[in-house]
């Protein structure tokens, strides 16, 4: 109840904590998921202010270059993705999920080695002001997939009631911590859905399936682990039911820093069939066992029903069974009549009648794989119309060299129709719907043609204004064969001119910077050849285009974000250039320039030409340092980074627009503008440094663990820098403070005077939860640890000049720590030949815990005799090796210690002692972190009656259990 009212008193304090205040949360790192597998990040934000709605932005930060963000997908901007990136978020191989109007998944279908970096959820504001935090970052690490599973692939033949034995061999070698969950499935006969028979769990849990749970009970399925890498199922009576193809899955866990435990990769193994007979039933084993040995192939053909004339025609004829590389000899017939033969060599033989088509390349049949057969018709016509079948062989050599046939089979017959084409229209415009383009821009023209699918041949010709020849623009054949005019076959200033067909029908001429030159009118030349090679139809189109002049005037408008700004912020300015055209191809050169407070003259910061190059120029060493620019078709924007009183001042851009006709020459500008000023003023900021002041208590067990959280319920924004420093106080009249420790703003932890010991180092560590609570953690808690505990937080920021500024400091309310003894958590029962051992509550969602069971008797001390390991491995003491011991784990608290055949030396006191295990990142291992005995009960063997007990024991003995507890025992 205590850990419910935590919860709830947390996720209160964070609803607290983001009303009006915007609070944007990602999956807490690192997180660790295996190359090539499906992997997911979530985001959500809280306390915004806007619409419900909210977009997202994804970006990374790859280790070589911490400090350059790559966009990777948002789902406001289609623009907004790096060209890295781009053909991975078309493809759909990564893609942002919603969840929520508030929430987000971004998925990866398939991780790659590259992906390793420090992701980072942004959302756009939609704030009246802007205030909180607006992004979040958590490092995602791409590993190895390092985990196998294998199971020899076996076949048994079994009569019902015989025993099965199956040894799957899984093991990983990943560097970080992981569980391994195996699982046996069962395929019956008949059916396609897997049934699992019994898994051990990534907890360690032994777990039946639905239908094996009364026969797991029974003790007549189980589970064994031995070695590092072995699990063995054993059924030990079989029934029919059991029949079909048994498989191993390997799962490996890994537990997420938020305490979740993710699946990041999972193994098959091979399938090994088992068949069930009722007992005696010899014929119908050997009947199964003539099937398995049987060769078998089927033979399928697969191709369209319908083509047009002239288009494009494949069947392929696939093979299924037989050995894994057969000997296949295929053989193609149309109407009945043998067309062509492929031996499994891969020679060709044709029939004399089709042999003129092969020679001509209008017919193709060739061996793709040892199973697949292709014959292709290049351009299908009414003469193809038919019936087409494929009859595979397979063969084996003679001793003369010859083929001779093992088997054979046919495909059923396969109907091929071809239609005629009807009439077909053609068509030219624009691609931009109009009948112009501004100078520079891409002039693309389509000329499409309907109907049915055809070959089909396309020149294009440009007639300039105030000429009466024609000018060859290019043309491309039916065979997809391009050829340019004289004047448009090699890059000039308008840019290399594309050909292409961009559909069956639809063909494209572009001029990628088109000049004043290529005003006039453009004709389209389309022509058709007909399934038997004879000329058919053409199609002459005309189309008059108008290339107008840069003579329009240009705008340049400054905008800043936010124009008063602290120290370290960041800012940025956008250049945007206004004008009558919108292409992206216009040569646009921007040149940012600043004028410091004291100066009356602008310097030139920054000049991105309209080739892409980046042209410093002489202003304070610090802008080239912390300075981004970027340029996009009719925008720029230059971010500062880390401000300081040196960027305060005017800021103002220029847009020059250079003539397409000589773009990489020192030629002047056509048209110029220049932007109105802005002034930038840099200021230090205000502290809103505020903590969680209310006091609490804690009361605790000697020897347990425990943290106390240090709340900041808001924090200054920007790259502000935190110090912790806990502070100690006993419950005693005037004691004083004393320092534990302290994290300062470069996260290096030093220890106080009265800490600064090997005991206090291992007593006292300090952890960052989130960006807003930190935690002290006490190991072991003793006496001497009873007292108040308090936390003092200070806000620092770092200059450029690598100087360090304090601008806050707050100080929590009080924590009061009691300590008081334990009591033993154990209790253990008797139930006939079990034992059971259960703790009084369910403990740590991420503890583990191992069992130890003891006996002891009169003449003798005390004996181990199991030992349940908590990586869920047995060891077995002396006195238990060789015995009818079957020890295991029912639920998370509860332990069970069957007695498979009592004896009269079984005769004694049992108990049990229960360890738990917690998992420390550092030094990476686990750890004890406590433990505890049960009560002891007293076992007693009598030897019975021969009517007496029977459905006790078999072997004549009865059991009874003293009611009398002889003792209790705890551990320290």
């Amino acid at each position: 109840m205590a850990r419910i009212l935590q919860v709830a008193a947390y996720f209160l304090f964070l609803t607290k904590l983001s009303l009006g205040q915007r609070v944007v949360s990602i999956q807490k790192g690192p997180l660790y998921r295996t190359e090539g597998l499906p992997a997911s990040i979530a985001c959500n934000v809280t306390g915004y202010q806007g619409p419900s709605l909210q977009n997202f932005r994804w970006s990374i930060y790859l280790a070589p270059f911490p400090d350059r963000e790559i966009q990777i997908v948002s789902t406001d901007d289609p623009h907004f993705t790096y060209a890295v990136y781009q053909q991975r978020v078309q493809s759909g191989d990564i893609y942002v999920e919603r969840v929520q109007d508030n929430a987000v998944l971004l998925h990866f279908k398939r991780l790659q080695k590259r992906d390793t970096g420090e992701y980072e959820c942004h959302t756009p504001s939609t704030d009246v002001q802007y205030f909180g935090s607006y992004g979040a970052k958590a490092h995602l690490f791409v590993i190895p997939d390092t985990l196998s599973a294998t199971m020899s692939p076996k076949a048994f033949s079994k009569e019902e009631g015989e025993s099965l034995e199956l040894t799957c061999e899984a093991s990983k070698a990943t560097v970080k911590h992981t569980h391994l969950a195996v699982t046996f499935y069962l395929v019956q006969t008949g059916q396609d859905q897997a049934t699992e028979v019994i898994s051990l769990s990534k907890d360690f849990l032994f777990i039946p399936g639905p239908l094996y749970t009364k026969r797991f009970a029974a003790d007549d399925v189980r589970l064994d682990g031995f070695g590092a890498t072995s699990y063995r199922l054993s059924i030990s009576r079989l029934q029919t039911t059991d029949r079909g193809e048994v498989f191993c899955e390997a799962n490996e866990w890994i537990q997420d820093p938020d305490g979740t435990w993710t699946s990041i990769t999972k193994k098959d193994t091979n399938r090994t069939t088992v068949w069930v007979h009722q007992a005696g039933n010899y014929l119908l084993r050997k009947v199964i066992n003539m099937l398995v040995v049987v060769r078998d192939i089927q033979v399928n053909i697969t191709a369209e029903s319908t083509v047009t004339v002239g288009s494009l025609l494949e069947m392929m004829c696939l093979v299924v069974g037989s050995v894994p590389d057969p000997q296949l000899q295929s053989v193609l017939f149309f109407n009945d009549t043998e067309v062509a033969t492929i031996d499994p060599d891969g020679v060709l033989s044709v029939k004399n009648i089709y042999e003129e088509k092969f020679s001509q390349g209008r017919f193709l049949f060739s061996k793709l794989s040892p199973k697949t057969f292709s014959f292709k018709i290049l351009a299908a016509g009414p003469d193809n119309e038919g019936t087409y079948r494929c009859v595979v062989a397979e063969v084996q050599r003679t001793r003369l060299g010859s083929w001779k046939a093992i088997q054979k089979e046919e495909t059923p017959d396969h109907r091929l129709h071809v239609n005629v084409s009807e009439a077909r229209n053609v068509v030219l415009s624009m691609a931009n719907n109009e009948q112009f383009v501004w100078q520079g821009e891409a002039l693309s023209l389509l000329c499409e043609a309907d109907g049915d699918e055809g070959s089909l041949s396309v020149s294009w010709w440009h007639l300039p204004q105030g000429q009466r020849q024609p000018q060859f623009v290019g043309g491309m054949e039916q065979n997809g064969v391009v050829q340019l005019g004289t004047s448009f076959g090699t890059p000039r200033n308008r840019g290399n001119t594309r050909l292409e067909k961009i559909g069956w029908g639809t063909f494209q001429l572009e001029i990628p910077f088109s000049t004043l030159d290529d005003n006039g009118t453009y004709e389209c030349r389309v022509s058709e050849k007909t399934w038997n090679q004879a000329a058919g139809p053409n199609w002459v189109l005309k189309l008059p285009v108008t290339v107008k002049s840069l003579e329009s005037s240009l705008h340049v408008n400054l905008v800043s974000h936010p124009p008063r700004l602290t120290l370290t912020d960041t800012f940025e300015l956008k250049c945007i250039v206004q004008a009558n055209y919108s292409s992206p191809s216009i040569p646009l050169t921007v040149t940012w320039r600043f004028q410091p407070v004291k100066s009356r003259v602008f310097h030139q910061l920054v000049r991105i030409t309209h080739d892409g190059t980046v042209e410093w120029g002489t202003p304070p060493f610090q802008f080239p340092k912390k300075t981004q620019v970027s340029k996009y078709s009719f925008h720029s924007q230059l971010t500062i980074h880390d401000a300081t009183e040196a960027e305060t001042g005017t800021y103002q851009c220029e847009a020059e627009v250079y003539a397409r006709n000589s773009p990489l020459s020192n030629s002047p500008s056509i048209i110029s503008a220049i932007s109105q000023s802005v002034k930038i003023v840099v200021t230090l900021p205000d502290s809103m440094l505020k903590l969680n002041s209310s006091s609490q208590g804690q009361e605790l067990y000697v020897n347990s663990n425990t943290k106390i959280p240090c709340s900041l319920l808001s924090q200054s924004p920007g790259n502000v820098r935190l110090a912790v420093i806990w502070y100690y106080s006993s419950l005693t009249n005037n004691a004083s403070w004393q320092q534990i420790l302290e994290m300062n703003q470069t996260n290096v932890v030093k220890y106080g005077d009265d800490f600064n010991t090997p005991e206090g180092k291992r007593k006292f560590h300090i952890s960052r939860v989130s960006h807003d609570l930190f935690e002290l953690h006490i190991l072991n808690v003793g006496a001497s640890e009873e007292g108040s505990y308090l936390c003092c937080v200070q806000e620092w920021l770092l200059s450029t000049n690598r100087g360090w500024h304090k601008i806050g400091e707050e100080t929590s309310g009080l924590t009061v720590m009691k300590v008081k003894s334990t009591e033993s958590k154990m209790s253990v029962s008797k139930v006939y030949g079990t034992v059971y051992c259960s703790m009084d509550n369910s403990g740590s969602p991420a503890s583990l815990y191992s069992v130890m069971w003891y006996r002891s008797r009169e003449d003798s001390e005390s004996k181990m005799l199991v030992h349940l390991q908590h990586d869920g491995f047995l060891k077995f003491g002396e006195e238990g090796h060789g015995r009818h011991l079957h020890c295991y784990r029912s639920s998370p608290t509860d332990f069970v210690l069957k007695l498979l055949q009592v004896e009269m030396k079984d005769a004694g006191m049992y108990w049990c002692k229960v360890v738990e295990w917690h998992f420390y990142t550092n030094p990476g291992m686990w750890i004890t972190h406590g433990s505890d005995e049960s009560r002891r009960i007293t076992l007693t063997v009598r030897r019975s009656g021969r009517n007496q007990f029977q459905t006790l024991s078999e072997n004549g003995f009865a059991l009874s259990l003293d009611s009398n507890s002889v003792g209790h025992t705890r551990s320290t």
